[in-house]
């Protein structure tokens, strides 16, 4: 028996990345899939009507569920009306301008049968808008799945994004979903998940695509700026569980996001302001990350087809 795994696509504003994505999901291999469409555009504005005609194509296929909010809910809140419309035994998400790579929901099922978990989350290929990789995110460091050192990791490193998740229907339903927070809701679904107890693995490997563009998203912007500093808050109520040098490490890190976010918002003083905050917290974290960055780069050179 095959278990069926819905996909659960929050769309908002981007309608002309959306017919790629779900059909990224609808090519997968060895699965048995459902792609739950949230469409979470302003009902009557341009981006719904175009969303909706985007959607006639998949009018017929009846692996596609297309739900239309009557308001923005937000993402988080957006994907728990997905949650709970749909029919698999798993769920998996997907942003509505990235995509899976076709053996995504095969390998990760497969995984998560093997090891008996309620969750699993993998690594990531970042692309510019060109489809050219600009980072191979990869969570090497993880080398147990004990709930206390997966907390540890994800204070110091960040165990996501929100499109390497498969979690159990039932799991995300008895612990709560998605939180209604306008950014790091992904981080926040983590943390919860690993502060609940349940059994979760790392499998390394990536076999999705998350785009980096200038469209509109949650992770740039004010948007990141204000949650990033909230998030690291959160860090902070946990710090006893880090030693001085791997606090020191967070800070850096926080620093580091922050003036890449801003980069990427092009805010280039601003994100010249948190690199110099960033090189000051600790020169050493600079020089190691910054040689990290090329070396996974040039290894992710062997990505799957």
């Amino acid at each position: 028996m095959v278990e069926t795994v819905s996909v659960v696509i929050p769309t908002h504003k981007r309608p002309h990345y959306l017919a790629r994505s779900v059909n990224s999901v609808l090519a997968q291999v060895d699965a048995d899939v459902e792609v739950v469409v949230v469409d979470d555009n302003l009902p009557c504005s341009q981006e719904r009507l175009k969303t909706q005609e985007i959607m006639k194509q998949f009018e017929n296929d009846d692996r596609v569920l297309y739900i239309l909010n009557s308001k923005p809910l937000g993402g988080g809140l957006a994907r728990n009306k997905g949650i709970e419309a749909a029919k698999g035994e798993y769920i998996t998400f997907l942003d509505d301008d990235d995509i899976y790579l076709p053996k995504k929901i095969c390998t990760q099922l497969e995984f998560m049968k093997k090891n008996s978990l309620d969750m699993s989350f993998t690594d990531v290929y970042l692309h510019n808008d060109r489809g050219v990789l600009v980072e191979f995110r990869r969570h090497s460091y993880v080398n147990s799945w004990a709930n206390e050192e997966l907390l540890k990791q994800h204070i110091l490193h960040s165990l996501g994004p929100t499109s390497t998740f498969m979690i159990k229907r039932s799991v995300l339903i008895e612990k709560g979903a998605f939180m209604d927070v306008p950014m790091g809701q992904d981080f926040m679904l983590m943390w919860r998940m690993i502060e609940s107890g349940i059994k979760i693995g790392y499998m390394p490997g990536s076999q999705i695509i998350q785009y980096l563009h200038d469209g509109e998203r949650v992770s740039v912007g004010s948007n990141k700026i204000n949650g990033e500093n909230s998030l690291y808050k959160l860090k902070q109520t946990k710090m006893n569980m880090l030693t001085q040098d791997e606090k020191k490490y967070v800070k850096f890190r926080h620093y580091a996001v922050l003036s890449v976010a801003a980069k990427r918002s092009f805010q280039p003083i601003d994100a010249l302001m948190y690199g110099a905050r960033a090189i000051f917290v600790s020169p050493i974290y600079f020089c190691k990350e910054l040689a990290k960055r090329v070396g996974d780069k040039n290894k992710a050179e062997d990505k799957p087809a």
